[in-house]
């Protein structure tokens, strides 16, 4: 009890002191405020501190950190290269090409500079005489309503274009200002110098100094010469103040101003001024691209796979199509897709000719008189010939006035509209002002232009790559950007025969396999009931060799020879191929499923690589900015391939590409049948070319679409045509008419001057003579250069040749059966034609 009580007696004298002495030093606090000298200097330490707080919360608490510049990469656009490596098209919404600082020429850089701060290497981020007279003229047009002037060093604009936005205000220009400081103790002179340079707007849709030169001039900056040079360097100012198409003197002005800039700080000397200010501006009326952007149906397919793999801009990765900076290596080669454009759209007219114009392209508002911004919105060209564009304005009795995109008119006389229209009526008769039409040249005038009602799709493939050489999705991508080659699903008629063919012969049938061309019918249940099937064109011919039904397509025996093998093993080789996923119909043998052109291309490549698929590729590989390949995936270098001398190793040997689809001798037996169908088949137009080539043609029921496939050891090339809007008639006949004369085209221009290569059969195929009706092996005769001719050479697996055979003294005019429907004599007993024209004729056309 004493210790508690003692404890508790210490306590409380300790308060007690603690009270004391803090009374005491409050006194003193007071005291020392008391005195005026004491007072008001620490008011102010505390006013400065608060100030301090403030300014740190209102101009720097947010400010983004200038690491971002040592590692900073401007959006770039995408270049494409050709199959040359030439550069023919770009993806951008900014034009930009980032160069380094040792590629800017001084001159331009003294240019710049001159007209933008000129002591610059001097200074340490600020220019305190430029600034303190921006603030000047800020503060005397308060309230007035007009912009101060500039007094941003090169650093600040720095600061501002990268880091901050384009706010009109003080407070973005004092931390503009403290940016500045902190960039130009990050970064180097050069370097700041360097991003300026590439990533100033300079009109045109051009940021940076290499835009803007190929922009304006057409050249690169090593190439401007200094009047051109100062030209550029003013117009970071105001690039459309000085636009020298709607502002020349403005733009004249300015040039001259930033010469006699440089002149001031003797960076030219007076003779070199003189001359440069006496010059013109000498600028190209339009922008000037890097490339000549090629676009078409072939670059849409490659922008498509470029988004799907890498995306559009920044937010999607590091790899944009508009941002990141790629080079892409392509396929692309422009003289095969010149080719390809200019026969399927010679095809297309040649169609139409003498045909309905099917009406205007599209139609817009014309009640407020706004139809040249409406017409150029809506984004359409035609990318053939001198043909253009134009809306209709108005119409009397005799003449149309037409207007184009950039408000020039022109008159479209009646009689150059004269032809009729889908409907009835004339095409002038109809057209009403708003209508969006095509027209062409035609004197002091113009005429109407009629694009085909009709379309198509071309692709231009090499066989052992895959490589996607041309590809054409209709008459013109700038009026229509659905791509046929790709997107258009279409049933591929007879053309997809050939792989019906490569599972019969899987399954154990050779070429010279005998299968009856007669009727055929199945029971496909209650509720569908009987099916027969028929040839195109009607008629039976009897038993006849497999490679006969293929040359001359007959449906029938097609459709036997797939119920034999298996209707199920077909559609599963379809699929493997590439072709499509079809159902197990026998209607599926004869082309009932849907395709794209580009897919069943690819798989007669397949055929042609034998029996391998690679599968179509339009990208061979894509780098980003830095130069490393970043697609595809699974890309490698071929370490050894490129050494200028052998070193006496063992040579390179990259990995064989692709899957085996179809057994190596299954597709050279299917080639070398396709090689008849161009011989003495449905496609004898393309035996002139006197090349081997392989094809087929394809039409579906009416014939509503068309086809040809074929190709020679090294390209494949593929054709469709038919209507988009509804399943019209295309007229009898039209297999073999229409869409084989494109390809012939395309071959004869392609092929010109190329040497003959002959299609090579691969390990193990048997080369025997046989009696091409009869399919039995001939002795003591030879297949002779006639393509008609009796004996020609087949290919067999080992141990398939046929073991019956004919002397040659018995190949001879000899009867046939033919096998006729139900309900009539069975069997008769027919002369057989002479040769394979006379029996297509007597049956009115196979296709």
């Amino acid at each position: 009890m004493t210790d508690t009580g003692e404890t508790s007696i210490d306590d409380t004298s300790m308060s007690v002191k603690l009270r004391r002495e803090a009374t005491g030093l409050m006194a003193s606090v007071r005291r020392f405020l008391g005195k005026r000298r004491y007072r008001w200097p620490l008011y102010l330490v505390l006013v400065a501190i608060l100030a301090m707080i403030a300014f740190w919360f209102t101009f720097m608490r947010d400010l983004p950190s200038t690491d971002r510049l040592l590692n900073y990469e401007p959006a770039l656009p995408t270049f494409v290269r050709d199959v040359n490596g030439e550069p023919v098209q770009s993806f951008a919404r900014e034009r930009r090409v980032e160069l380094a600082f040792e590629e800017f020429p001084p001159q331009l850089i003294r240019a710049f500079l001159a007209a933008e701060d000129a002591s610059f290497f001097t200074h340490g981020g600020l220019d305190y005489p430029g600034l303190a007279a921006a603030v000047f003229d800020y503060v005397t047009k308060i309230g007035s309503g007009e912009r101060a002037r500039g007094g941003s060093t090169i650093t600040q604009q720095v600061a501002k274009n990268l880091l901050l936005t384009d706010e009109y205000s003080i407070t973005r220009k004092i931390r503009e200002a403290i940016l500045a400081t902190r960039i130009e103790s990050a970064l180097t002179k050069q370097r700041i110098l360097e991003l300026y340079l590439n990533q100033i707007f300079l009109g045109r849709n051009a940021y940076g100094v290499q835009a803007a030169s190929r922009a304006y001039f057409d050249k690169d900056v090593a190439d401007l010469e200094i009047h051109e040079a100062a030209f550029l360097a003013g117009l970071p100012q105001a690039p459309s103040r000085y636009n020298p198409l709607t502002n020349p003197d403005a733009a004249l002005a300015r040039r001259n101003l930033v010469l006699r800039l440089m002149r001031e700080n003797d960076w030219v000397d007076e003779a070199t001024y003189e001359t440069a200010r006496a010059l013109p501006l000498g600028v190209t009326r339009t922008s000037q691209s890097v490339t000549d952007n090629v676009g078409g149906y072939f670059m849409e397919e490659v922008r498509r796979i470029l988004i799907d793999s890498f995306g559009d801009d920044e937010e999607d990765g590091p790899y944009g199509v508009y941002s990141g900076g790629l080079w892409v290596r392509t396929s692309y080669d422009p003289d095969m897709q010149t080719s390809a454009e200019n026969a399927l759209r010679a095809g297309l007219l040649r169609f139409d000719r003498g045909r309905p114009w099917a009406g205007p392209v599209a139609t817009i508002p014309m009640e407020d008189g706004e139809w040249r911004s409406r017409l150029a919105s809506a984004n359409l060209a035609v990318d053939y010939e001198d043909w253009r564009v134009a809306v209709v304005l108005s119409k009397d009795g005799n003449a149309a006035q037409i207007g184009f995109s950039d408000g020039e008119t022109a008159t479209l006389p009646r009689s150059l509209a004269s032809v009729a229209r889908s409907g009835g009526g004339t095409a002038f008769s109809t057209m009403q002002p708003g209508d969006i039409i095509t027209v062409r040249p035609s004197g002091g005038n113009y005429a109407l232009a009629k694009v085909p009602d009709i379309s198509g799709g071309m692709v231009v493939e090499d066989v052992q790559t895959g490589r996607v050489y041309a590809m054409q999705g209709g008459f013109s991508s700038r009026l229509e950007a659905f791509n046929r080659a790709t997107q258009a699903e279409r049933q591929p008629g007879s053309s997809i025969k050939p792989f019906v063919y490569a599972a019969v012969l899987e399954n154990g049938m050779t070429p010279a396999s005998i299968i009856v061309d007669g009727p055929f019918c199945v029971y496909q249940g209650a509720a569908l009931g009987r099916k027969c099937f028929r040839n195109s064109g009607g008629g039976v011919a009897g038993p006849q060799t497999l490679r006969w039904g293929l040359e001359q397509s007959r449906n029938l025996m097609t459709v036997r020879a797939a119920s034999e093998t298996g209707i199920e093993n077909v559609v599963e080789l379809i699929s493997n191929a590439g072709i499509g996923d079809h159902e197990p119909f026998l209607s599926t043998s004869l082309g009932a499923g849907d395709t794209t052109v580009l897919r069943l291309v690819n798989a007669y490549g397949m055929l042609a690589n034998h029996g391998r698929d690679v599968g179509p590729s339009l990208i061979d590989y894509v780098q980003n900015r830095r130069g490393e390949v970043i697609y595809p995936a699974n890309w490698r270098a071929c370490e050894g391939c490129n050494a200028s001398d052998w070193d006496g190793g063992r040579m390179p040997r990259p990995p064989i590409p692709g899957r085996q689809v179809v057994d190596a001798m299954t597709a050279f037996q299917l080639i070398h049948i396709l090689q008849g169908v161009v011989q003495r088949g449905t496609a004898t137009l393309l035996r002139d070319l006197d090349r081997p080539i392989f094809g087929k043609t394809g039409t579906t029921t009416g014939p509503t679409n068309v086809w040809f496939v074929g190709g020679t050891p090294n390209v494949v090339a593929g054709v469709y045509m038919g209507y988009d809007r509804q399943a019209r008639s295309l007229g009898y006949g039209a297999g073999g008419t229409l869409a084989a004369p494109i390809f012939r085209q395309f071959m004869a221009d392609v092929m010109e001057g190329e040497p003959v290569v002959p299609f090579a059969a691969p390990r193990g195929i048997r080369m025997v003579r046989i009696d091409r009706r009869s399919g039995r092996r001939v002795f003591g005769g030879w297949p002779s250069q006639d393509p008609r001719g009796a004996i020609i050479w087949e290919a067999f697996r080992p141990d398939s040749e046929p073991t019956r055979t004919i002397r040659r003294d018995v190949v001879a005019r000899r009867p046939v059966r033919a096998i006729l429907p139900e309900g009539e004599q069975n069997t008769v007993e027919v002369d057989a034609p002479r040769n394979d024209s006379e029996f297509l004729q007597s049956e009115g056309g196979i296709y």
